[in-house]
């Protein structure tokens, strides 16, 4: 097994993609993920409730921002998928990518903090979200916490076998122009990164 700590420092802020609405929440998880119960509750404990739609934040744990780590690995499934598309990368010769994340990448800890900057605070963006509809365009207003550049995002990176430490060079260098998070597309949630192997 190979283990990497990484270190991701945002260049620009990440969007907090959780509803602040545990209503909300725990209808989207129940149609999407199979949660035990159990696992379903302690997720729920850590979505700050708020009777606004379209709002969104971050899991919190001691009363800071936290990503859980299959953020990391749905990062990853992200940019595999996209790479793959590019002749030459060691994305393209990684054939059952989602089969070989999900079974053989692991992120440690199960919830990550967010590491605001000395004397930071979460921020807020908000924006249009624009759809073409049967009755023509709809525009809803979307709101989002965000943490700020310089936020540290610390964590392990254990892989049992089938991913190669220049095919993860290439998923974190993808991300660090695609970004982590929400709204990725405009811009939010770049990063720098550092790994290293435990000594």
């Amino acid at each position: 097994m190979d283990t990497y700590e990484i270190t991701l420092t945002l260049t620009e802020p990440i969007l907090g993609t959780v509803p602040k609405n545990q209503e909300i929440y725990r209808d989207f998880i129940a149609s999407r993920a199979a949660l035990d119960d159990e696992t379903l509750a302690e997720e729920l404990a850590t979505v700050e409730h708020t009777e606004k739609s379209g709002w969104t934040g971050f899991h919190t744990d001691n009363g800071g921002p936290i990503l859980y780590d299959y953020v990391i690995k749905g990062f990853l499934k992200d940019a595999c998928g996209m790479l793959r598309r590019i002749p030459g990368t060691h994305s393209k010769k990684l054939t059952a990518y989602r089969k070989v994340i999900d079974g053989l990448v692991f992120a440690k800890p199960r919830k990550i903090a967010l590491e605001l900057p000395e004397g930071a605070e979460l921020g807020m963006l908000e924006r249009p979200l624009r759809a073409q509809t049967a009755k023509g365009e709809r525009v809803a207003l979307a709101r989002s916490d965000t943490a700020p550049p310089g936020t540290k995002i610390h964590f392990a990176l254990m892989i049992l076998g089938g991913v190669s430490k220049a095919t993860l060079v290439e998923w974190l260098d993808y991300g660090a122009v695609r970004g982590l998070g929400q709204w990725r597309n405009a811009g939010y949630g770049t990063f720098t990164y550092e790994m290293e192997r435990p000594s």
